[in-house]
């Protein structure tokens, strides 16, 4: 069995299909782990989720800000954006199916060794914490009353942890960090300001890329991520970023990891309707 961790997919499902023709996928030999931001962007996202859900074990997912979004958005809780592309789910028939699925995943998985999130972790978080309180938001979209928290996970406020959050905020904090984090300052503050136009090195004065906060407790511990499409597919020994901007024309990246830790990087190119603009 062979485990292939995907990056930003966002609506581009030929691209998806491509990748997975790449890498020989079988669903009765492999498994993907798709890291967030399945939807919007592109201009296929409904395609994307039917092909997750009709994959069943042989695919995981982690919830990314924009399927987050879609969330919001489906139960009239935020408006669309300018720049959506989720039409074709807010009006499939099979749309309630999809939706109920969706705010089931969770925002964090371990697995062969790896961490995997959507965004980032913040400095103060073990790999053991991050896991918990990743669980403190799944359970909570889960339930019946799903929507009245989703409600409350919008907003920049609180920008760092501190032990004593407690109800929407202390989710809120979770989510801001496990989807949204790029940068923060030497005390653990996230910026939500500084727009993803710049790589790792190109940080604000006071500023750097959360995973290379000299206290993060996650250090040396391998860590898988997408959100930040500027990072290209940077790889290090206990970091690797894989939204290399599939929807914006760059390519949609796999990584394979191996039994034995082995990894090998995977790529395809975006297919032009994935670029901004043209769904």
């Amino acid at each position: 069995m062979a485990l292939y961790l995907i990056g930003d997919v966002q609506g581009c499902d030929s691209a998806l299909g491509h990748l997975l023709a790449e890498i020989d996928f079988s669903p009765s030999r492999d498994r993907i782990i798709l890291l967030g931001d399945l939807v919007n962007r592109g201009p296929a996202s409904l395609a994307v989720l039917r092909r997750a859900m009709a994959l069943g074990g042989a695919c995981d997912c982690l919830l990314g800000n924009h399927d987050i979004h879609l969330l919001a958005v489906e139960r009239g809780l935020r408006p669309p954006g300018r720049r959506d592309t989720l039409d074709d789910i807010l009006t499939a028939p099979d749309r309630p199916a999809l939706i109920n699925w969706l705010r089931r995943q969770p925002l964090a998985r371990l697995e062969h060794g790896v961490l995997m999130v959507h965004a980032g972790v913040l400095p103060a978080w073990s790999v053991k914490k991050t896991l918990a309180l990743a669980q403190e938001v799944q359970q909570a979209l889960s339930g019946d009353d799903w929507a009245a928290h989703l409600a409350d996970l919008f907003g920049n406020k609180p920008d760092h942890w501190s032990k004593g959050l407690r109800g929407a905020a202390r989710l809120r904090a979770i989510v801001n960090a496990l989807v949204r984090i790029r940068l923060i300052d030497a005390k653990g503050h996230m910026d939500f300001d500084t727009k993803d136009s710049r790589g790792a090195d190109g940080a604000p004065s006071g500023l750097m890329p959360w995973f290379d906060h000299p206290e993060r407790r996650t250090a040396g511990h391998p860590i898988a991520f997408g959100h930040w499409s500027t990072l290209g597919p940077l790889l290090r020994a206990d970091i690797m970023a894989l939204d290399s901007g599939c929807v914006w024309g760059g390519w949609l990246s796999a990584l394979r990891i191996g039994a034995d830790g082995t990894r090998e990087l995977i790529q395809v190119r975006g297919t032009q309707a994935c670029t901004p603009g043209a769904a």
